[in-house]
């Protein structure tokens, strides 16, 4: 059972023990810092692709200032909403130790800050090193309310390759032309698919192949001869990207805050949530610029945005400009990026990554699991409500699922809150471990029958310190398509993926790496295809696990795991701040 409080004497009491605890907690890493920053959430005029509207930001930037932090430290952000609208922010792959009260998903730990309020959120670094993101997590605020959190190594210590001459984040995003909030009422409201965005952006930018933006890039100067550490980042809303420098072969170095074995490409798949460090040499000649660039990748989407977005890379000497930085400098046709359309691209740039596994960076993957979970990622059609008409597939509803269970957000309460306080009727906690109905997942025609769901909020329990193996399996309902699937509170492992239906004395047995797979917290669920992941249940609490493309997660394609409790002091959650945002 949950802890509860039933008198303000006993409440003031946990938010004591939770000082004594966190107190402990910091004991244990004395030479990490404490660092404040305040967010003020207000909206801003901001002008792209000749149109201009109001935007939700963070201090008026878009996007949102860089955190840099030392692993270990822990943030305090103070966010303070000056806009007309609800917000939340989720710091993206920090793990939050036995706090999940800062984490940020909208009606799962927290209610939204409501216009006039504020909320200072704690974030605990442990692990973690790398890049990171911070961004909204309230509706579809997080269109442009994002931005960059660099995790250096503690002091004293150094990367896992030699240092680079400078660091800097890359962050891709969408831009659409319509008010954020109008399109996100219209889709829900005709229960079809969203207006495709605009624009791909690049550091805020779409770069100059898109009518009336030739003046809005991004440009990045560099010293030959130099190493530079680009800090990959996909916040765009609604597909995976494929990115390429012209010319320059980057060398992989790191992904969703950890470090991995190095390895060199002429060009990244990169999915929406996920992170990569990228290690450039500027080794070319002086005299030229070149394109950076990017496109969506889409294996079934008929509707997706066909341009490319572009930014420039450009070289100094001694800090004076060689060549006017210009796309007319520079030769497009010189960037390496895959089809739009290449699976085989997508999937083998992510399948080469592999955990460092050495003295300083050990793995920790579970060798046999005592909880073993099978999830159904669909896409969904639901009838439409009698007397009105739906934009959906044959004047249905869109919708999605994992397991059949399409997820229904709780609006009276947060999931958290009910749980730590022991409040019955806000969710269930009988989340099926297995589909409900089994079927060919990805047979090419799968019955009518098997298209609606059932909805509701259930979550699944997980006994503290299990070990955990859970397998996504993509299905072909209507269509099917890639599912780059985000878990809060920890990293998994990624011990094995393929194409169809998962067949454990095939897969399991033969093709799973158990040695140095990758640690992450968001993976790409191919198209028709199957990912196991691994992770030991540590970190007591209340995570949500959902779909990174934003229209899937609207859809209901989520839930949540609630991990119990351990018998320690050190295994316990932490009680909740005093200045939680009401409902």
């Amino acid at each position: 059972m949950p802890p509860s409080s039933s008198s303000a004497a006993v409440f003031l009491s946990f938010q004591l023990l939770g000082l004594v605890l966190f107190c402990s907690f910091l004991h244990g890493h004395a030479a990490a810092a404490i660092r404040h920053h305040t967010f003020v959430v207000e909206e801003a005029p901001y002008t792209r692709l000749c149109s201009t509207k109001n935007i939700m930001t963070i201090n008026g930037n878009f996007p949102g200032e860089t955190l840099h932090v030392h692993r270990g430290d822990t943030l305090i952000v103070h966010v303070v909403n000056r806009s007309p609208h609800n917000i939340t922010i989720h710091w993206h792959g920090v793990n939050q130790p036995r706090y999940p009260w800062a984490d940020g998903p909208e009606y799962i730990t927290q209610c939204p800050i409501q216009p006039g309020g504020k909320f200072s959120q704690k974030v605990i670094f442990t692990t973690e090193e790398g890049t990171l993101w911070w961004h909204a997590h309230s509706e579809w605020t997080r269109a442009t309310v994002y931005g960059a959190i660099v995790v250096y190594p503690k002091k004293g210590h150094a990367y896992p390759f030699p240092k680079p001459h400078a660091d800097l984040p890359i962050i891709f995003g969408e831009w659409w032309k319509q008010d954020i909030f109008e399109l996100f009422d219209d889709f829900r409201r005709s229960g079809g698919d969203p207006l495709v965005s605009h624009a791909i952006t690049i550091n805020g930018q779409p770069g100059d192949r898109y009518n009336c933006s030739r003046q809005d890039m991004f440009k990045l100067a560099v010293d030959q001869g130099k190493t530079y550490l680009l800090r990959l980042i996909n916040a765009a809303m609604q597909d995976i990207l494929f990115f390429s420098i012209a010319g320059h072969q980057l060398t992989v170095v790191g992904t969703d805050g950890t470090y991995t074995k190095p390895f060199k490409s002429d060009y990244i798949t990169i999915s929406p949530g996920q992170t990569i460090d990228v290690l450039l040499r500027a080794d070319h000649p002086i005299a030229a610029s070149y394109y950076m660039a990017a496109k969506f990748y889409s294996s079934a989407r008929a509707a997706v945005n066909l341009n490319t977005t572009t930014a420039l890379l450009h070289y100094t000497t001694n800090n004076t400009t060689t060549t006017t930085p210009t796309a007319a400098a520079a030769n497009f046709s010189a960037v390496s990026l895959p089809a739009t359309a290449d699976t085989n691209a997508s999937v083998a740039f992510t399948a080469r990554f592999r955990s460092l596994a050495d003295k300083k960076h050990p793995v920790d993957v579970p060798q046999k699991a005592d909880t073993n979970l099978y999830f159904t990622l669909s896409m969904n059609a639901v009838p439409c409500p009698a007397g009105a008409t739906c934009a959906g597939p044959n004047g249905a509803r869109l919708a999605a699922s994992v397991n059949n269970v399409s997820l229904v957000l709780p609006t009276s309460m947060d999931v958290l809150g009910a749980y730590y306080r022991g409040i019955g009727g806000v969710y269930g906690d009988d989340f099926p471990s297995n589909p409900p109905v089994s079927f060919d997942f990805t047979n090419l025609t799968i019955p009518a029958v098997d298209r609606t769901p059932a909805t509701g909020n259930q979550v699944r329990v997980l006994e503290y310190n299990s070990s955990v193996e859970l397998v996504f399996q993509g299905t072909n309902l209507l269509g099917g398509v890639d599912h780059p699937m985000h878990l809060h509170g920890t990293n998994f492992y990624v011990v094995g993926w393929g194409f169809g239906n998962f067949d454990r004395a095939k897969d399991a047995n033969k093709t799973y790496n158990l040695v140095d797979p990758p640690f992450q917290n968001t993976i790409a669920v191919p198209r028709n295809g199957w990912v196991a992941v691994r992770f030991k249940a540590t970190n007591p609490g209340v995570w949500f696990m959902h779909c990174h493309l934003e229209r899937h997660a609207s859809w209901g394609m989520g839930m949540t795991f609630i991990v119990k409790n351990g018998k320690g002091p050190n295994d316990k959650m932490l009680p909740p701040p005093s200045d939680m945002p009401p409902c």
